[in-house]
């Protein structure tokens, strides 16, 4: 089992990942971030690779991509991070990237590079699964689970071919649209938690627009069993970026109120 399924199965309660920019708005502190983020709870370290058009994040990631772009990242910086994390924790760590990153660097190579630095899955955000073959041969050579997003707008056809192909978890977008903090979710969101919840046992996270302890709460309510925020991590990154101290504190106080919502499910 890998460390993603392990970590699912063995939590008795639902999950809090937490998802960053690699190298924003530096090597050091990004690292920081992940650090501070793990020590407040995170149970899975989600590290967007930096790329110049992330067609599915909003402004507040896409700033984000910009300083890390700015600070100098590539991915052997995404995988030196990696590196850095293994040094103080095993948590599992995920990346978020496109398919032209992987593409660029070779896909055997990618994963393999990846796969040696630590990483656990790989979500490719701009991949559809029927042109997957070969990045699911790369991920079962190292090991890797190959994560999928799923939408509203998914069909049954299409659901099912991702089930057969699909490891670690199930991303579950909450809305049409692109990543960003929203005061609420959809009303429509935990619907489709339940909706896919009743096609598959496979653990469920979901993510775009999740920002709160409530909004966690209500997911996992519905049968989700990780709650994925971004934007609002990002958002006191950008915030705190000249402010190393005021970042760490603020991003551990937030990781503790997230993990706080997966322990009013019943868990430890």
């Amino acid at each position: 089992m890998s460390r993603i399924g392990e970590a699912f199965t063995s939590a008795g309660r639902p999950l809090f990942i937490a998802f960053i920019v690699a190298g924003d708005p530096d090597f050091e502190r990004s690292v920081a971030a992940a650090r501070v983020l793990i020590e407040g709870g995170a149970d899975i370290i989600e590290l967007g690779v930096p790329f110049s058009d992330p067609v599915a994040d909003g402004p507040t990631i896409q700033r984000a991509d910009v300083r890390a772009l700015d600070a100098g990242a590539t991915p052997e910086m995404v995988f030196e991070i990696v590196r850095r994390i293994r040094r103080f924790s095993m948590v599992p760590v995920v990346l978020l990237t496109y398919y032209n990153i992987v593409h660029h660097r070779g896909i055997s190579r990618f994963y393999r590079d990846a796969g040696v630095a630590g990483v656990d899955g790989i979500l490719i955000a701009d991949m559809p699964v029927e042109e997957s073959r070969p990045v699911m041969k790369a991920a079962a050579e190292t090991g890797i689970d190959q994560v999928f997003m799923v939408c509203e707008t998914t069909s049954p056809e299409r659901l099912g071919k991702i089930l057969k192909n699909a490891r670690g978890f199930l991303y579950l977008v909450s809305h049409m649209g692109v990543t960003g903090v929203l005061s609420a979710l959809p009303p429509g969101a935990t619907a489709f938690v339940r909706q896919v919840r009743d096609t598959t046992t496979m653990p469920l996270a979901v993510g775009f627009g999740v920002a709160t302890p409530a909004h966690a709460a209500s997911l996992y309510k519905a049968g989700a069993d990780a709650a994925i925020a971004g934007s609002a991590i990002v958002a006191i990154i950008e915030k705190y970026r000249d402010d190393a101290d005021g970042m760490e504190k603020t991003l551990k106080d937030y990781a503790i109120s997230m993990r706080a919502a997966t322990k009013r499910q019943g868990g430890v």
